[in-house]
């Protein structure tokens, strides 16, 4: 890491948080009720709460962290499991975690009524480790490498499999109403009581993961150049798993499935500052939460005051994207 390529990572690195904070302030001044920066001012600072200023400090600054929280976990998570898989077509909701924690949620909901927000996040956990240990083994069943597209047809296999099961509980169980409002993959009615039991969950594992980033730029060039420099590889490979499982499971337990995040945000970063994940990392956790904040808002405002799931606006991006990707081998923007 020159000196030369590490100043240039500090501006980009401060350009994208001031296009962070500049996403943040537009999420909470735009949506179906005008606000101002008084009305906003008067939320922080916690004193003349008018009706606009209770609404930011109850109902949207919540909404906007949680969009903070799961962009960057969703990002960071999709750049960790391409560089760990050295698989550019690796995101959380195509490789059957989103899926394994939504059943989990649904089965959750199913036999343990009354649930509270920690053991939906516990459940979505398990799921979600459940859902990816499955797609590794089919993907896996065959001879050969476990090449991307063959990782990313089990993805889908498993994940419609999953989801199935899942709308069976729903419906066997009349519980499909309370499962559904997952499925929308949006932030509305986020609380910060739900903040508190999230945040802290995927703050202590973005920490970790970044600290773990020249690991992952080892493993990213080839299992042998990791052993051959001293990397205990089954061992590193075990904690990103794990923290894979914590992000992704903590986030779909906020905003139930969200595929393509995890994908487009890592490839539209190596654009920018290389395949380092010393760069990647950090430069993923404002990138993602940015891409949230305006996806959530186009949704809030897009048809105003009815609400655009903020997973269709996540989709109408995402996919051809995902399809561009593919098309070039994986190697679109990198």
């Amino acid at each position: 890491m020159t000196k030369t390529h590490t100043s240039a990572f500090a501006y980009k690195l401060g350009g994208s948080i001031v296009f962070f904070v500049l996403c943040f302030a537009v999420s909470l001044l735009f949506g179906a009720a005008d606000t101002t920066y008084p009305d906003l001012w008067h939320a922080i600072a916690g004193r003349d709460m008018g009706d606009k200023a209770l609404m930011l400090r109850e109902i949207r600054i919540p909404r906007e962290v949680g969009a903070i929280l799961v962009g960057s976990a969703f990002a960071v998570s999709g750049a960790v499991m391409q560089g760990v898989t050295r698989n550019p077509l690796a995101d959380p909701g195509l490789l059957g975690l989103s899926s394994g924690a939504y059943l989990a949620l649904a089965v959750g909901i199913a036999f343990i009524p009354g649930l509270n927000y920690f053991g939906i996040m516990t459940a979505c956990f398990i799921g979600a480790a459940f859902g990816a240990a499955l797609v590794i083994t089919l993907g896996s069943m065959r001879r050969g490498s476990l090449s991307p597209i063959r990782l990313v047809l089990a993805g889908a296999a498993v994940s419609a499999f999953l989801y199935a099961i899942a709308d069976g509980l729903g419906l066997l169980f009349k519980i499909s109403k309370d499962v559904s409002m997952w499925t929308a993959g949006g932030l509305v009615g986020t609380t910060w009581g739900q903040l508190q039991a999230i945040a802290p969950v995927i703050l202590v594992a973005l920490i970790v993961t970044l600290f773990m980033s020249n690991q992952v730029t080892l493993l990213s060039l080839s299992d042998e150049v990791a052993t051959g420099l001293g990397q205990k590889l089954v061992q590193i490979k075990a904690i990103m798993f794990v923290l894979i499982v914590l992000l992704t499971g903590a986030s779909v337990a906020l905003v139930g499935n969200m595929a393509f995040v995890g994908l487009m945000i890592p490839h539209i970063v190596r654009r920018f500052v290389g395949t380092d994940y010393r760069y990647i990392l950090p430069f993923s956790v404002f990138a993602g939460a940015s891409f949230m904040l305006l996806a959530d808002t186009i949704g809030r405002t897009l048809n105003s005051p009815y609400e655009t799931p903020v997973v269709a606006v996540v989709a109408m991006l995402g996919l051809p994207f995902f399809l561009f990707v593919v098309r070039k081998g994986g190697k679109a923007l990198s």
